[in-house]
């Protein structure tokens, strides 16, 4: 603290909070993808499925508003699996022992993909059905 100001890394804070640009958020949310893409297997998995899926809805013949919906639910499984990854880290933060708290937060984490995965073989079957059939 400087003359009455608190500072964090060189810069001033503002409620425990550094400055942020939109330079410097975009830099944070690529290191936060760069980072969970080299640690979670899990979501270097989720990110297979989306490249498959992304190759597979460009390919189906069928119109363009479909072909949007089929790529536009494939960033839901990589959003929940960036969030399952951050109750992972933030539990762990907290505790490596064994806690049922604990267990409780990254059992959720978990259930949220999984409907993730869920809703996004409800929205390719309703596409794909509507494309194909009605």
């Amino acid at each position: 603290m400087r003359g009455g100001v608190q500072y964090w890394q060189g810069e001033k804070m503002a409620l425990n909070k550094p400055r942020y640009t939109l330079f410097k958020n975009t830099r944070y949310a690529l290191n936060g993808l760069i980072e969970v893409t080299k640690n979670e297997k899990s979501f270097r998995l989720q990110l297979l499925l989306f490249v498959a899926g992304m190759a597979i809805a460009c390919s189906l013949p069928i119109d363009f508003i479909s072909k949007a919906i089929l790529s536009v639910s494939l960033f839901i499984p990589l959003i929940a699996e960036i969030i399952n990854s951050a109750i992972e880290r933030t539990v762990d933060l907290v505790t490596f022992d064994h806690h049922e708290l604990a267990k409780r937060a990254k059992d959720a984490g978990a259930a949220l993909v999984f409907l993730s995965l869920a809703m996004l073989a409800v929205i390719w079957g309703v596409t794909l059905y509507a494309a194909f059939y009605l």
